[in-house]
Parts: structure tokens; sequence; C-alpha cells
């Protein structure tokens, strides 16, 4: 088969073609990433076309963006399987192919990453570049100004591909700024801005500003400056969908041997009309109909988690003026785009910053604010240190809406929302509750809405699988709910979304081997019921955990410390929360099952264990 390199322009078209119609096809059916990942398409093809990806860093930050290089390498016939258990991830993976470099399915680590193998290459002496794809949403985070402060001041070889396909960070002025990026990518502008910058070293002062001025006056005319100032050379806007100006471009920062920025601008869904364009609901879909683009996913008739929190927290930010909230680039999956535009001067989206959403809204509860920060469990992860330092250390009320906790799907193992419990429960001030169901959502919310210290409720993605079988009681801070006893010697312990298991399990025990448990809503992992475990000890001597968490550190962990803290050594402990492993990607009942996390599957572990 003829490689890649050997296309001329015309055959690169059809190949991007081709690439476009099997992701609408495979997307269409399997769901996925889908804007972003067509509007970058010239731009990998034109990547694999300049570098060579046997040997040179092929790094995509997030790398949702990435099909097109899973396409080209090795995985055309295993395309189908995308995001299905046992099929190829929708992001990229090393595990899946040699030619995947890093994983990611996190934003703004691309340019480190780039830095650190750039370091490594000249320290082994070889003749390799890293290439970075990076999209203009994830430029919004600080670690990619922290990579290129260094980049910049090392000079190492690097080509950084900025995907501008929304925000236009910097509009192009027309055929001028075109011409002028071409020129500055030339030999001639680079032997010039040399020789610039040697005349600075020895010229008189004088002398010196006229030359000076030069130099800036040809940065002036184009949008780089800021990259130019960090050291970086840069070279845009240029048309991203245009192969012959991409590769040209390519060629010529590959050549430079020096930290390159190459600005490109493309259109979100290029390629599938009704996709096109900055809209939201094309970034990532379920199955839709390619004709009509309407969704294929059946509609639940429970609502799910989310919107759940989103109704409550608009009715308590209605009555309540000191309510104020962010998300991190989530608003519509979090549900607080509906605050944003009820409240838009209490509800903020800051962008992929959750470090700074963090630090920014206890600044606001020390002022007597009542700050929610919205963010998937996964993402909250990326500010730890803002939630110890800033936010526990000083016991501001501030209060962490964690979304997607447990069990996320087919985005797989960067985004499954399995360690918030275990990072969370060993910050001192933290406080940590779970609602079970629609009904106890609300009365959760309230608790959690006039509560004075630092505070993170979790809840899942769609449906809770408690319909509030059991009604529910107001909060106590750090009590337990007892739902009901049992008759033999077996306690299920719930928290949140695991509740709701529990019930489940507990029934199918029931009908099918007239084993009578008792059931616990714990309500708060942190601090511990004490005065209700302690009772219930005396009655019931095998616990079961149910939780959609890590074992390690999770609720399994607070137990654990509890029966050691009263020497309960007669009470033996059986969690259902994840093993010490990372959870691979999947719909969710193909995911339990492999984890034996299936109801059934509980059944029967629960009677092994009883034998």
């Amino acid at each position: 088969m003829k490689s890649i390199k050997e296309f001329n322009i015309e055959e690169l078209k059809r190949l991007s073609q081709e690439i476009r119609d099997k992701i609408i096809e495979i997307v269409s059916k399997n769901g996925g990433h889908l804007s972003s990942t067509l509007g970058a398409v010239e731009l990998i093809v034109a990547m694999h076309k300049v570098f060579d990806v046997t040997k040179d860093p092929f790094i995509f930050d997030v790398s949702h963006q990435a099909y097109a290089h899973k396409l080209i390498t090795d995985r055309w016939d295993k395309f189908e399987t995308l995001r299905q258990f046992n099929g190829i991830s929708g992001f990229i993976n090393p595990k899946e192919s040699s030619y995947d470099y890093f994983i990611a399915g996190h934003s703004s680590t691309s340019i480190s990453i780039a830095l650190g193998s750039a370091k490594a290459i000249k320290l082994k002496g070889e003749n390799r570049i890293p290439i970075v794809l990076i999209g203009d949403g994830s430029m919004s985070a600080g670690m990619v100004y922290e990579a290129l402060n260094e980049l910049g001041d090392l000079k190492l070889p690097v080509v950084i591909i900025l995907n501008d396909n929304e925000m236009s960070i910097a509009k192009p002025i027309g055929a001028i700024s075109n011409y002028l990026s071409r020129m500055m990518a030339g030999k001639f502008y680079q032997k010039l801005k040399k020789k610039t910058e040697q005349l600075l070293t020895y010229l008189p002062d004088s002398a010196s500003y006229l030359a000076k001025k030069f130099d800036e006056s040809l940065r002036l005319i184009t949008p780089g400056m800021l990259f130019e100032e960090l050291g970086i050379e840069y070279i845009g806007p240029i048309d991203g969908h245009n192969l012959k100006e991409l590769i040209e471009v390519y060629q010529k920062a590959k050549e430079l041997q020096k930290p390159v920025i190459i600005h490109a601008q493309t259109l979100k869904g290029k390629g599938y009309k009704i996709a096109e364009g900055s809209l939201e609901h094309w970034h990532g879909v379920g199955p839709f109909d390619i004709e009509s683009g309407k969704s294929l996913k059946k509609s639940s008739e429970k609502p799910n988690a989310t919107t759940i929190f989103s109704n409550i927290l608009l009715k308590l930010a209605k009555r309540d003026k000191n309510i104020v909230g962010v998300t991190a680039a989530m608003p519509s999956g979090t549900g607080i785009n509906r605050l944003i535009e009820a409240f838009p001067d209490r509800f903020w989206d800051v962008a992929i910053a959750e470090q700074h959403a963090v630090t920014s809204m206890s600044a606001m509860a020390k002022e007597g604010f009542k700050p929610y920060v919205t963010i998937y469990s996964t993402f909250l992860q990326r500010g730890y240190d803002q939630i110890i330092h800033d936010v526990c250390l000083m016991k501001n009320p501030v209060k962490f809406a964690i979304d997607r906790a447990g069990i996320v799907g087919e985005d797989g193992e960067t985004h499954q929302g399995a360690f918030d419990i275990s990072y969370l429960r060993t910050i001192p001030n933290m406080t940590l509750i779970a609602p079970r169901s629609p009904k106890n959502f609300e009365k959760v919310m309230e608790f959690v809405n006039n509560f004075n210290f630092p505070i993170a409720f979790r809840y899942p993605r769609g449906s809770f699988l408690d319909d509030d079988r059991y009604p529910p009681k107001e909060i106590s801070f750090g009590k337990g709910e007892l739902l009901k006893e049992g008759e033999s010697n077996i306690l299920f312990i719930g928290y949140g979304n695991g509740v709701g298991k529990a019930i489940i399990v507990k029934d199918l025990l029931q009908i099918n081997s007239n084993i009578d448990v008792a059931l616990i809503d714990l309500v708060f992992v942190k601090p511990l019921d004490e005065d209700l475990l302690l009772d219930l000890s005396k009655r019931y001597n095998k616990w079961f955990i149910f939780s959609d968490s890590a074992k390690i550190g999770g609720v399994y962990g607070a137990i654990s410390e509890f029966l050691n803290k009263y020497r309960l050594k007669k009470i033996e402990v059986i969690s259902f929360e994840y093993e010490d492993e990372f959870i691979p990607h999947g719909k969710v009942t193909d995911v339990e099952e492999y984890l034996e996390l299936t109801p059934k599957q509980l059944v029967l572990r629960v009677l092994r264990s009883l034998k």
C-alpha cells in the first residue's frame, strides 16, 4: 500500500474526505466527539505527510480531535469498535497503538509533554521533533503558559499547531495577513530577523532603536506577539483546511529547529453541514441519524441527576441572592448554563481553569457568599491543591457539586469518577455527603446551602437508581439513616447512588433466596455516623458496602478505620467498590459486568460470601 508521504495534494484531499465520511458513519452509530475531530482532519493529514509518526512524538491535547490519526495509523478496520467495550478508545492511548505517544483525556497537558520529550531527545542526541496539536479552548488553562514559558527559554525544537476553531484568538487581516504569515515562515524573514538580532548587539543606542522598531513592527502586523514575547516563533493565522498551505508551513516550521507555534483556523464540524460552526451540541454526541442530525438515543423517563441538581440550585438561587457559582468549560454538562442565563452576574464559566475556579470561589465564600463549584469528578482532581490550600485550610464554606461520580461509560479511564471520595476524605475541615434519590437530593442541597464549612456532594451521570423508595428525612450533620432492619445478620451499607444498587440487590436476595437484610444510607462518609454504626454492630456482623467509588480510601477505608478505632474485630466487611485499577471504556452495563458489579452478579457474590 502506498505511504501517505507519497500522496500528492489531490490524493491527500481524497483521503481527507474518506476520513470524514468514516468518522461521520461510525460516530452516528456509536456516539463520540464529532465537530472538533471533523475540523482537525487536514491538520492531522498534513502532520502525517510532513513528520514521521514512527519516530516523532505526535502529541494530541485532550485527544478527542484525533480520530483522523487513528484512521491513518492502524485502526481503519477497528474503527467500528470506537468507544465500545474492548474496542478502541475515543482518546489517544499508547496501550492501543504504538503510534499513540501519550495518554490524553484531560486538557492542556500537551505542551508540557512535548517539552519533556524535547529535553529527552536532546539528551539522547536524536533527530526527532515533537509535534503538538492543541485546541484554542485548551489555551485557557495555566499549565499551557507554564510550559510555553520554559519552552521559550530553552528554545528546544517543538512544533505546536494551534487549532483555532471557535475562540478566534486573533482575527486574520485578510490576504495581507496570510501573505505575511507565509513570509514569516520563510528563509528570508528568518535570516533578516537573525541579522536584526545580531545588529542589536553591536549597534549604538540610536541605531539600535530603529532596528528594534523594524523587528517589532513586523511582529505587530500579525497577531502572534504574545507567543513571540515568550520566545516562541509564531506563524499564522493560516487556513487549517488548505492542505498545500499546511504542508508548506509545517515543513518550514520543522526546518527552523526551534519552538514554533502555527496558528491554524478551522471550522468545527467541517464536511457535515448540520454540525458546522460553534455549536456546543455537536462537540460530543450520542448515536444520531446522518440525514436529519436527530438523536437516536432513547430518552429516559427518569430525570438525570444533573437536571435535578440544576433545578434545585435554580430554585435556591431565586430566593437566596448570596448563592453564586462557577463551572470550568462545562456549562451544559453540569447544568450551570441555566444559572448563567438566569443570573449572569452570579454564575460564571471560567473556561478550563479548575484551579482558578476553586480559589476564586473561596475568596467569594470569605466575603459572605455561598459559592458552588460545579465540576465533574474527574476534572476536580485538577484543583486538588487549591481545595486543600485555599479552601479547607481557610475553612471557607465552598460547596463542591461533583457531577459524573462513578462509572461514566464510553469516555473511559481518563474520565471515570472513581476517586473523589478518596482524594477529598483525607482533607481536614472537609465534609462529604451524597444524595441517594431525587427527593433526597433536595434535602441534601438544603443542608449544603446552609452549611458553613467546606462541603462536597457527589451524584451520578444519568439517573439515580433509587426512585425515592424510602421517603427522605431532614438532614442532620453527620447522621446516617437506617432505612430498614433485617432478619438476617447482614447489613447493606449504601452511599449516594450506591443506596439504589443496594436496594436492587436486597430485593433480588429476598425474592430468590429469602434472605432479609438490613439497609442504611450513610448520607455522610465524612464524618461517619459512629453512633448508628456502633448500634448496628450489635445486631449485624456481615457488612456489605455499595458505593460508586474506589475501594482504597473510599467508603471501605472509612468503615475499616471506624472498626479499627472501636476494635470491632467480629465484623466482616466486604466492599463492592472499585478495585485498584483504572476502569476501561464502554457502555456502563458492559463495564459493570466486567467488574462483576451488575445486580445479579452482586447477588451471587453475596451468596458466595455466606458459604
